[in-house]
């Protein structure tokens, strides 16, 4: 294999609102916490132990105005990105952190309102009542041919 890949995909619960900031020219980018999960039960005192990993998610423009019109703290998603790392300087210091960049999302808790759901997709979902839960995907430029 000569190329390389970096591809992330994570299901976990949104730890805190998404914090959006908006920029000239339409453009937008929203940011919160993810939790995700691992158990396992310690060999030497049989307990069952839960670690937590927290993951910085980055969403851009529509995904991000998306985001922040259907998702709150606690709520359940699936994310696929990239990771990227940033650095820069702070008093002196270098500062570094490690971010996901959001390109597909699904939205996998529902909301109950009156006994209806709401989500990004309610309105196609009342259509298609058996239909699974849509993704939010951002095309991005390539130079494939296809």
């Amino acid at each position: 294999m000569s190329g390389t890949i970096n591809k992330v995909i994570l299901i976990g619960h949104l730890g805190d609102a998404v914090k959006m900031n908006y920029f000239e020219g339409g453009n937008s980018i929203g940011r919160f916490p993810i939790a995700t999960n691992e158990s396992y039960t310690n060999r030497q005192t049989g307990e069952r132990v839960t670690t937590t990993e927290w993951h910085n998610i980055v969403v851009r423009n529509k995904l991000a105005e998306t985001c922040e019109k259907y998702l709150s703290k606690g709520d359940k998603v699936y994310c696929e990105g990239r990771i990227k790392t940033r650095q820069w300087e702070q008093d002196g210091q270098k500062r570094y952190t490690t971010e996901i960049h959001v390109t597909n999302m699904t939205f996998l808790s529902n909301r109950n309102e009156a006994g209806t759901s709401v989500s990004p997709t309610a309105t196609q979902q009342s259509q298609q009542q058996a239909e699974p839960p849509k993704s939010i995907s951002v095309e991005e430029d390539d130079d494939l041919p296809f």
